[in-house]
């Protein structure tokens, strides 16, 4: 019979003897924990000895002595690849009064590293009768149903307030960060975005209050400031997720809605979310950046056109510059966008791609030139929210093929979807790339 019982580390001292394989996996989340770790080994991975060149760890070039023990360090690992050597180590640390985990022999050992994990401020911890496989099953399945919210880990002695501000990703429910999903599963409120993933909301509890704040393009739109008076006031009596598109502080406003809980002493907590900006493009197989080909990278908005006085956008240096362009906003105003950059000096035969519902099953993509992607996206009928990218980098991905190799692996996208084949069969290009 085992008896469980978490060890608060931090600050205290922690012995790994050994600096291979499994002193590699043991010696991280020490660290994560708070520990002062001391590892014990002539030679250890390239990991370990970065973090001890990082002053994470100490580490003591040389073999096991019994005065290592003799210090008296809280807790012992004995990871070497040695029985003798692993022996000797639990032997002084039973002498010592010290728990020693040993990684060859389970049966000798006096302690037992669970297989642990967490989600949702939870850390899990499974130990089961010596078969590791089956702890880590057990773990991941508790652990994934914390993410995913389908066990409830929402009840608390004392409740939860304050704000989340989660960036949800570009579209597909997959691409949501862990993080961003672990909050989402502990919502009191959420208050959504129309390009947040909502199909997620559907595995929420029927007693959360779901807020649709959506701002639909030349239509219908909540103020920002009835969003900003909404976080404050339900933020002060509960827990609520501002679940938004891509990143929060990308074009996002979080940084707006952010400030308003500050200025109201709201506790805030931020969660960064993948931007559309770049994961459209790579969902089409295009790299925002490759190596010998570009060395810079601009991520800019087009929701003014160009020559309009609010712009605050060099689009005349954008045009001189030979590097990546990422346009996010720009569908009503492509042919403003082309026009300004091919007259500021970009070639009309520049590569240039839209790329329509990025990462969802419906993407569509058109390949184009600058001349010709306005054009081209009036016949393809592309539609917000889109992301227009304009550089060589769209013609490395064409002569590299990496669309076909993409398709090639047979993968789905993160949500089990089909957003690559959907992609293949929208596909559209012109002979130029």
């Amino acid at each position: 019979m085992t008896y469980l019982l978490g060890l608060r580390l931090e600050g205290r001292d922690v012995l790994v003897v050994g600096g291979g394989r499994v002193a590699g996996r043991r010696v991280p989340v020490l660290i994560d924990a708070g520990a002062n770790v001391t590892v014990v080994s002539p030679e250890v991975t390239p990991a370990l000895e970065g973090y001890a060149a990082a002053g994470r760890i100490t580490w003591h070039r040389r073999t096991y002595e019994a005065q290592d023990v003799a210090a008296r360090p809280w807790l012992v690992h004995a990871a070497t690849d040695s029985t003798e050597t692993n022996a000797a180590v639990a032997a002084d640390a039973e002498n010592a009064h010290v728990w020693c985990v040993r990684a060859d022999d389970r049966h000798a050992s006096a302690a037992w590293t669970p297989a642990s994990g967490g989600s949702a401020g939870v850390t899990v911890g499974v130990v089961t009768d010596g078969d590791p496989r089956r702890a880590a099953g057990l773990r991941d399945a508790i652990s994934d149903a914390l993410s995913e919210g389908s066990l409830d880990a929402r009840r608390t002695r004392d409740r939860q307030r304050g704000v989340a501000i989660v960036g949800g990703g570009p579209g597909d429910p997959g691409l949501i960060t862990v993080r961003g999903r672990q909050l989402l599963s502990q919502a009191d409120v959420v208050v959504t975005d129309r390009l947040a993933p909502t199909s997620l909301l559907d595995s929420l509890p029927a007693e959360v209050e779901v807020i649709d704040a959506a701002k639909i393009p030349y239509g219908r739109a909540m103020a920002q400031s009835e969003i900003n008076r909404i976080l404050v006031e339900r933020g002060a009596e509960s827990f609520v997720v501002r679940l938004k598109g891509g990143d929060p502080f990308v074009f996002g406003r979080g940084g707006e809605e952010a400030a308003a809980c500050a200025r109201a002493g709201i506790p805030v907590t931020i969660v960064p979310g993948v931007t559309s900006a770049l994961a459209a493009p790579a969902a089409a197989g295009i790299p925002a950046t490759h190596r010998g080909t570009v060395q810079d990278l601009h991520i800019v908005t087009a929701h003014v056109a160009p020559d309009d006085p609010r712009s605050t956008v060099d689009w005349r240096g954008l045009g001189r510059g030979s590097g990546t362009i990422v346009v996010l906003m720009g569908v009503e105003r492509i042919d403003a966008v082309t026009r300004t950059l091919i007259d500021s000096g970009r070639a009309g035969d520049t590569a240039a791609a839209i790329i329509q519902e990025g990462t969802l099953p419906t993407q569509r993509t058109v390949v184009a030139t600058l001349e010709t992607v306005a054009r081209r996206a009036a016949e393809e009928e592309i539609r917000p929210p889109a992301v227009l990218v304009v550089g060589d980098v769209v013609r490395t991905a064409h002569d590299l093929d990496i669309l076909r190799a993409l398709r090639s692996t047979g993968l789905p996208p993160a949500s089990g979807g089909a957003a690559h084949a959907g992609a293949e069969r929208a596909t559209t290009a012109d002979r130029g790339p």
